[in-house]
């Protein structure tokens, strides 16, 4: 529907875009800031650049949010950070339809243009949507729907556009949990990926990748000229579409942290076992690996390979990485053989290490990080007792036979 939109707007705007424009025509730009939605896309809400040619009726908006999720090998893409949006622009009367009918709310700030600055953004828009430069590389931080209408408005400005300081500074993890606070899986999943560069204190600038940080900002902005004579860069704020109470979807029935303890009170269950029994249940140990390396593949492979920022620092690949994988076996020849298994001492020290100095490192990790490094925790404690219970009840036995 929206490559259709995009066809009629590319038709009129051939017919009345910049060359076809007339010196009189009243052009009047705004900044569309739309309220967070319920699908994992929408959580964060959306920003459009609408503009209005009142002479002629013209009114449409440009929106830099375009993706196909059916364009080969997307998801690939998405993961390397190699993700390519477009920008495109269609009807005001369709991206309303679009919004009022998911219930967000729609706030237009009018800004504060000369007819120059107005028809400059007009036309940076314009040349932005032709086929050779709609496409961009997308970064979800640094270089998105949100700070590509920034940078825009900024680019027409016959001046400098300043914000007023903030006398909040929050990292990225704060804006992002504040945008996910219903739904607590969706963030543990953002901080199980999202390494210690996500926990940097935010420069004003920076803090604008968010639709409603932007908008906040610019309701402060002012104008400066060359003869420092300042104006507001908003001339007027209105709320277009009044938001509608949204059902939260339901993720999953336990939060992170009590999934975290039920995990950790079945691997104190597990140990009790063992210790019962005595002998190790090396069926537990296989599972507990290949989940721990299998998580730990794609912490590694975005680590190392992505280009996603803040990712490639995340401390979590000291206790989810692939070693776990390549020591299965060595793992369950010795349980067999009932040898001595150095890989559950190294494993120990590694994630004991990883307990002791979680408070120092400078990363804020999720609410299921530390539940999950102590379920770790309890296979290499529950062999290191079972194997010095066994050896103590090995060395009485001698003792008593010698004494015999």
């Amino acid at each position: 529907m929206k490559k259709l939109l995009f066809g009629i707007f590319l038709l009129l705007s051939s017919c009345m875009g910049i060359k076809g424009q007339n010196a009189g025509d009243s052009i009047v730009a705004s900044l569309l800031t739309c309220s967070p939605g319920t699908k994992s896309y929408s959580l964060y809400g959306h920003t459009g650049l609408r503009v209005r040619n009142v002479t002629q009726g013209m009114d449409v908006v440009f929106n830099y949010g375009i993706f196909d999720f059916r364009r080969p090998h997307f998801t690939w893409h998405f993961v390397l950070g190699e993700c390519d949006y477009e920008v495109a622009g269609y009807p005001f009367a369709a991206f309303m339809e679009e919004y009022e009918r998911r219930g967000s709310s729609v706030i237009e700030q009018t800004l504060n243009l000369t007819q120059e600055e107005a028809n400059r953004l007009f036309a940076q828009l314009i040349i932005n949507c032709q086929p050779e430069n709609k496409t961009y590389r997308y970064n979800f931080l640094l270089n998105n729907c949100t700070t590509k209408a920034r940078d825009q408005i900024e680019e027409a400005v016959s001046g400098k556009v300043v914000y007023e300081e903030s006398e909040e500074h929050p990292t990225y993890r704060e804006l992002l949990r504040r945008m996910t606070k219903e739904y607590p899986w969706t963030t543990v999943g953002n901080d199980l990926l999202l390494g210690a560069r996500c926990d940097t204190v935010l420069s004003d600038r920076a803090a604008q990748f968010l639709p409603g940080q932007l908008m906040q900002y610019m309701a402060q902005a002012h104008v400066y000229d060359a003869l420092n004579n300042r104006k507001p860069l908003v001339a007027k704020t209105e709320e277009l579409v009044a938001a509608r109470p949204q059902a939260v979807v339901e993720e999953f029935p336990l939060s992170p942290l009590m999934m975290g303890l039920i995990m950790v009170a079945c691997g104190l269950l597990v140990m009790a076992l063992e210790y019962l029994i005595r002998r190790q249940l090396w069926g537990v140990d296989i599972l507990f690996m290949l989940v721990q390396g299998l998580a730990g593949i794609l912490l590694t492979f975005m680590f190392l390979f992505s280009k996603h920022p803040t990712v490639g620092s995340n401390w979590q690949i000291w206790l989810l990485n692939p070693i776990p994988l390549f020591c299965i076996f060595w793992v369950v020849k010795c349980a067999i053989q009932k040898r001595t298994c150095a890989y559950h001492y190294l494993n120990l020290l590694a994630i004991g290490l990883f307990i002791v100095f979680m408070p120092w490192i400078p990363q804020s990790f999720s609410a299921l990080t530390l539940p999950l490094a102590l379920l770790l925790l309890t296979r290499p404690v529950s062999y290191l007792i079972r194997y010095n219970r066994n050896s103590d009840t090995t060395s009485n036995r001698n003792t008593q036979d010698r004494e015999a």
